[in-house]
């Protein structure tokens, strides 16, 4: 039966378990309308348009 050599610090336990959760970024994607960046699969923030479809109306800038 495996026995622990000796105590970890918590500082060792946590450095561990934070390199295996750290975030990924995820997909951004250039949107095909405006060319901004925008997160993949979602409506695109600065023009409005999903999948070359108007969701969100944006007001006419004059």
């Amino acid at each position: 039966m495996g026995v622990p050599q000796g105590r970890r610090s918590k500082a060792r336990g946590r450095r561990r378990r934070a390199e295996i959760m750290k975030l990924k970024t995820s997909g951004f994607v250039l949107c095909s309308k405006c060319h901004e960046p925008k997160q993949s699969h979602r409506v695109c923030p600065s023009c409005g348009y999903y999948k070359n479809r108007e969701v969100i109306p944006q007001e006419a800038q004059a």
